[in-house]
């Protein structure tokens, strides 16, 4: 098996757009009515709203290729680019999405791992993420990589309020 990242431009924009829509509705469409995960969809992946999110300095996605397939893709944020201030010196994991035919194969660890690598070289003590309180496989997955629960805050899915777990991990442990 062969895996590599690849950083994403504004030249891949459909590409990362048709990811986005598969992986996130893969992801959360059985437990949100369809109007809400439109309403999320229709606004979150847009071609402007995704070129911005591309252009943004010290944010960057990668898409994730598992034997020249793509797989998977993760965003990561730093300094004023991250959605909150969680912690000093730290690495936002925005978003870590894997198709759900590459699902359990390593390759939610393996996207970890090169988010804790960028965190060193970048001289980050911490990193973090949001995740929604009722993903259980990846609320479990999280902490068995070393994350820790710190707070919360909410995310809007449409008119519904929900409530993201923020899980941090020092890097260096």
């Amino acid at each position: 098996m062969s895996l590599r990242l690849e950083k994403c431009t504004v030249n891949d924009l459909k590409t990362l757009q048709e990811i986005s829509f598969e992986t996130f509705n893969d992801t959360f469409a059985k437990q949100n009515s369809p109007e809400n995960m439109n309403a999320y969809l229709d606004n979150a992946y847009t071609d402007e709203k995704l070129t911005t999110e591309l252009q943004t300095p010290h944010s960057t996605f990668f898409f994730l290729y598992k034997d020249d397939e793509l797989a998977g893709y993760l965003k990561v944020n730093t300094d004023k680019a991250q959605t909150e201030a969680i912690a000093v010196n730290a690495l936002e994991i925005e978003r870590i999405y894997i198709r759900s035919t590459h699902k359990r194969q390593g390759l939610g660890r393996y996207l970890i791992d090169q988010a804790c690598n960028l965190a060193v070289k970048k001289g980050k003590e911490t990193i973090w993420l949001g995740v929604w309180e009722h993903n259980q496989p990846a609320r479990a997955f999280y902490q068995t990589m070393g994350f820790v629960r710190q707070g919360q805050h909410s995310f809007f899915m449409g008119d519904d309020e929900q409530t993201d777990f923020i899980m941090v991990k020092n890097v260096h442990s």
